[in-house]
């Protein structure tokens, strides 16, 4: 590899059901999503703010380059594992970001799973159509 020099921290990433392994590597802040940009990765602009956020807010936005693979979920839960594992790697880097990581609430791992289905109704909750005759 060419960056074996380089010191590269790890972060994993989860949301939902998408699971993200991220790595930090120095450079010039180039963020690539399973071997493809982030532009092209993600069509939201929302979902490359999400993604962005830990590096804005501890403005290492130019000092680190993202190489993340991710997969499982949809592109919302996607983008969420992304930026945990982001945040993950940065407070591996350097201790000092982890105030403004845990007060953003970046490094807290979102609990909200999809409800599994029950039986005699069509989804979680939603049950079939009733009629009194």
């Amino acid at each position: 590899m060419a960056n074996s020099n380089k010191i590269v921290y790890m972060g994993t990433g989860r949301r939902k059901s998408s699971i993200a392994r991220v790595r930090l590597v120095e450079g010039s802040g180039k963020i690539t999503i399973n071997g493809k940009d982030i532009d092209d990765f993600f069509g939201m602009e929302t979902l490359k703010v999400i993604v962005r956020q830990p590096l804005t807010v501890t403005n290492t936005t130019a000092k680190y380059d993202v190489i993340a693979s991710v997969k499982g979920g949809g592109f919302t839960g996607q983008a969420g594992a992304i930026r945990h594992g982001i945040a993950r790697a940065l407070n591996e880097a350097n201790s000092e970001y982890r105030p403004m990581l845990k007060q953003n609430g970046f490094l807290t791992r979102d609990p909200r799973m999809k409800e599994r289905k029950k039986y005699g109704l069509k989804k979680a909750r939603k049950a079939p159509q009733f009629s009194k005759r």
